[in-house]
């Protein structure tokens, strides 16, 4: 049984990368799929989603991965079915924005657990899965990690947030690398600010919206995740989404930080 797994799939980026691959038929990301495992916290979001695509081949996996045993359950799960996995999309993600004096330790603590932990011991659980099939351009496996424009310098007022993502995308890059040779390719999407639910969540505020700079360079995920998919078909190992984002990823590069954070604030 070949496989795509997604992460934080009730709702956001998530979501839409589930309602396109549940059609998508490129063997480059190893698809079509005899099911796709979708797991986030909302069991009656993921409920709700597989009913709407298909109840056939959509499982669904009600966990929060800020916790170690639901990493367990996933691994027993993946013991027990020993499945091919030939797509895992690391989507999952929170931050709470504000001044990092201002937030609890909690807050810290799950950020970090998510966006970090739980992507990296998710990866490491399914590894072992990816490398069972060779499509017909010698690549095993894809893992799409979520990323963000945020990881390429400190943000004042995001700063485990940015920080969180500056770890996915020195750790994508690093394992694409490692595992290249075992026909396993890494792509790493970093996106700017995106039409979801993120920014209400962030700011604990149901009416919140991106505003100043960021409110001008706002893209939808009708827009980011099928070019993220074509990103990874191509086997790009890192995918900066927007031009804007990519003139901040070449300044984040070329001109002192301290410059860029006077500018930010």
């Amino acid at each position: 049984m070949n496989i795509a797994v997604i992460t934080g799939a009730s709702s956001g980026m998530g979501k839409e990368f589930t309602t396109r691959l549940i059609t998508e038929n490129d063997a480059r990301i190893g698809a079509p799929y005899d099911e796709i495992w979708i797991i986030a916290r909302s069991e009656d979001k993921l409920i709700s989603l597989q009913k709407a695509l298909s109840p056939e081949r959509i499982r669904v996996i009600p966990l929060d991965l800020t916790a170690p045993e639901s990493l367990s359950s996933v691994s027993e799960l993946l013991s027990k079915e020993k499945p091919d996995i030939r797509l895992l999309i690391n989507c999952a993600g929170m931050g709470r924005n504000g001044a990092f004096s201002e937030q609890s330790v909690s807050d810290t603590h799950n950020a970090i657990a998510l966006n970090c932990d739980a992507l990296s011991s998710l990866t490491n659980i399914c590894l072992p899965y990816m490398t069972g099939h060779k499509g017909p351009n010698g690549r095993s496996a894809t893992v799409i990690n979520i990323a963000s424009s945020a990881g390429f310098l400190p943000q004042p007022d995001f700063a485990v947030y940015a920080a969180t993502k500056s770890y996915v995308i020195s750790f994508s890059r690093a394992l694409s690398a490692e595992l290249k040779g075992k026909g396993i390719a890494v792509t790493c999407i970093c996106p700017g600010p995106v039409d979801t639910g993120f920014i209400k969540a962030s700011k604990n505020d149901p009416n919140a919206t991106f505003t100043g700079i960021k409110g001008k360079f706002v893209t939808s995920v009708d827009k980011l995740i099928p070019a993220s998919l074509k990103a990874a078909k191509k086997g790009r190992t890192m995918y900066v989404h927007g031009f804007s984002q990519k003139l901040l990823h070449v300044a984040s590069k070329i001109l002192p930080t301290s410059w860029i954070l006077f500018f930010e604030k």
